[in-house]
């Protein structure tokens, strides 16, 4: 094992030794050079794997010791792979940013730790920004807008976003893509493949090649700006009977693969509860129909927006109905779900409701995941497997039943990893905005709700029955199930009816009151 890792240190010593003759001979930035970035990432995974190798031999498995060092390695790790990410910028970022999105599928050392990486992205120059407006729309900024604010309103891993006002005295959002993450970014995944590989070789058990293959699929789609334009557009369509969701129009006349010119939408990040509790906004009603949102999307139409972090949902009041709205942003990346797919994960979430086990495991094996259906189940749901066998739509969240997840997060990696290699890439992204959705509620305190089960309760109930219509050759059967659809929405309604007046005043008397007869 010593002399597999000692073959990896002498590759990145070679890489950084004709990488410094290369820069001696001449004068260019570190970041555009391929062998540079190859040799910095090899130098962190050489580093870490050697960190893992030799700390962990020197306790024994199993004892309170070993899971102490353990911690330790996780978190110097997740700071230097945090490093790497910081120092290579672009797709690494990207790629930092996914990993610390999945809360409970890995240790919490790494997901707090990359965690940051949301607020760490590079920032490109203003004349950077100039060059790329300048190529793709062959205007200068103020050929295109009477005003251009230089400092961004943001920046990511990809681009960064600038408040502008047009000539009609429009004001816009400008999205542009950092200048040289286009070029960079089939090398840098070509780079994560091999040093991912090389892990899997140091470390039989390590098998996240399932991240490089997302990345492959996803990174060309995310540095579509015109594609993200057509999914901002028929995510519109899609949920306009949803008044208090709102999607910036797109002003496609300015808009390029690597430009994107869209209204401004003002608003407070979805996890800022201060800003909710000075403008006069429901935290339970934001976090309801941000439920809602996601339901639709998942149960009902299959296309999901799979990147919800907090920077990309916004709320804020209407100034004329002084309702309180959300606002979606960055649709660069969504998952098209295949029907079969899609049906199958409506019948497993049912399932996982009321906890009836059978069809869990019915479910979760026609999704691929075979005897990890428990694993997937907990995994899924963020609950444990005690909370599923009762019913998760009727077991609350606690306090001690998260920290259990958490901690099982890292003693199960392996087998979690086996998991993610498992199941179908449409569920990948599931996974991510999964835990992504569950940071928000948990940060608005919203988590034990149930109102999150029961939209999903509703739209898996929708999705089922409009499925079982279009299979129906008679009329009478369609009608048939129409009436069973809406009597299983009248049950949810009545059920959530119960919830209210228990936890209202209301019940709080009505008990009292039985108290007193008895």
């Amino acid at each position: 094992m010593a002399g597999r890792l000692l073959k990896v240190s002498s590759v990145a010593t070679a890489v950084f030794a004709s990488s410094g003759f290369y820069l001696y001979n001449k004068q260019v930035d570190l970041n555009d050079i391929s062998v540079v970035r190859f040799g910095r990432a090899a130098a962190a995974t050489a580093i870490i794997s050697y960190d893992y190798l030799t700390s962990l031999k020197q306790v024994e498995f199993g004892t309170e010791d070993y899971w102490a060092v353990k911690s330790q390695v996780h978190q110097r790790s997740a700071e230097r792979l945090r490093d790497l990410c910081c120092a290579n910028r672009g797709t690494f970022i990207k790629v930092g940013q996914h990993l610390g999105a999945l809360d409970y599928l890995l240790p919490e050392e790494y997901t707090s730790t990359l965690k940051v990486l949301h607020s760490r992205a590079p920032q490109s120059t203003m004349e950077e920004i100039q060059l790329v407006i300048r190529e793709d729309l062959g205007k200068e900024l103020s050929d295109l807008f009477l005003s251009f604010e230089e400092n961004p309103q943001g920046a990511a891993s990809l681009a960064q976003v600038h408040k502008a006002v047009l000539h009609d005295g429009k004001t816009v959002a400008v999205k542009v893509q950092h200048p040289k993450v286009q070029t960079q970014s089939s090398k840098d995944i070509m780079v994560i493949e091999v040093l991912l590989k090389m892990v899997h070789w140091l470390f039989p058990d390590f098998a996240f090649m399932w991240l490089v293959e997302e990345a492959k699929k996803n990174m060309p789609l995310e540095l579509d700006f015109l594609n993200e334009g057509r999914n901002a557009e028929r995510v519109a369509a899609m949920l306009a009977h949803f008044p208090f969701l709102k999607v910036p129009r797109i002003h496609w006349e300015m808009s390029t693969k690597r430009v994107l010119v869209m209204d401004f939408a003002e608003g407070g990040q979805v996890n800022d509860r201060e800003y909710m509790s000075r403008h006069g906004i429901n935290v339970n009603k934001i976090s309801e129909d941000l439920g809602k949102i996601y339901s639709e999307m998942i149960f009902v139409q299959g296309f999901v927006h799979c990147d919800p972090h907090p920077g990309n949902v916004l709320v804020r009041k209407c100034p004329q109905s002084d309702k309180a709205e959300i606002v979606l942003l960055d649709h660069g990346l969504y998952q098209v779900l295949q029907p079969d797919f899609r049906l199958d994960y409506c019948r497993l979430w049912q399932a996982l409701i009321r906890g009836d086990l059978k069809r869990v495991e019915r479910y979760s094996r026609r999704l691929g995941v075979g005897d990890l259906y428990p694993l997937f189940a907990c995994v899924l749901t963020a609950r444990s497997w005690a909370s599923v066998s009762a019913g998760i739509g009727s077991t609350p969240v606690t306090k001690a039943e998260d920290v259990e997840i958490r901690t099982n997060a890292a003693l199960y990696l392996p087998q979690i990893s086996e998991l993610l290699n498992r199941v179908p890439r449409q569920m990948l992204l599931l996974l991510k905005t999964n835990d992504l959705l569950r940071g928000i509620e948990t940060t608005l305190h919203t988590r034990a709700a149930s109102s999150s089960f029961i939209n999903m309760a509703r739209c898996c109930t929708r999705a089922l029955a409009r499925h079982h219509r279009s299979q129906a050759r008679w009329r009478t059967r369609r009608l048939q199930i129409t009436l069973s659809e809406h009597l299983t929405l009248w049950q949810i309604s009545m059920y959530e009816l119960y919830l209210w007046v228990k936890g209202s005043a209301l019940g709080s008397w009505v008990a009292a009151l039985l108290r007193l007869l008895h």
